[in-house]
């Protein structure tokens, strides 16, 4: 928006911020942050809970497909640990371009935990040593694993 004949803008931010307002990054205000989206995905676990599978929302936005709350955040979820897994070129999205970790015998089974990530390509950023709030995505994968699954595609519930 103009005001006063300076344009004003906030701009999406999908990694490191492009000025030094927050301190010359994004640290924890980055796009993609463990605790938020971990609690996120607890709130919504337990809003299906109370509404069941007859309330359904849009997911993604502007998709026309229509999941339950709990469908959402096994979505979350898996988009989340995604980050951390190999794609089917092999290559790991939380690594980005970094060769030593993407394709080195000794080093490309060594997962770091990052602060926050990019919130295009899901590349780690900050601090790679958060193993508090990042490692959230070990109870992500293990409730997968654990917890009967809802298909998106059908009321059929698979174990």
């Amino acid at each position: 928006m103009s005001l006063g004949g300076v344009e004003q803008r906030v701009d999406y931010e999908p990694g490191e911020s492009r000025t030094g307002m927050f301190g010359g990054n994004s640290n924890w205000r980055g796009p993609i942050w463990f605790p938020m989206n971990f609690l996120l995905i607890e709130a919504l676990q337990r809003f299906h809970y109370y509404f069941g599978d007859k309330f359904k929302v849009e997911c993604p936005t502007g998709s026309d497909r229509h999941l339950t709350l709990w469908q959402v955040a096994e979505e979350l979820s898996r988009r989340l640990a995604s980050i951390f897994a190999r794609d089917a070129g092999g290559r790991r999205p939380v690594y980005d371009d970094l060769a030593i970790f993407q394709s080195d015998e000794h080093w490309r089974n060594l997962i770091l935990f990052y602060e926050y990530f990019h919130g295009d390509n899901g590349a780690g950023l900050g601090a790679s040593h958060q193993t508090g709030w990042t490692a959230l995505v070990t109870k992500l994968v293990q409730q997968s694993g654990e917890r009967k699954s809802y298909s998106p595609d059908s009321a059929a519930v698979a174990d």
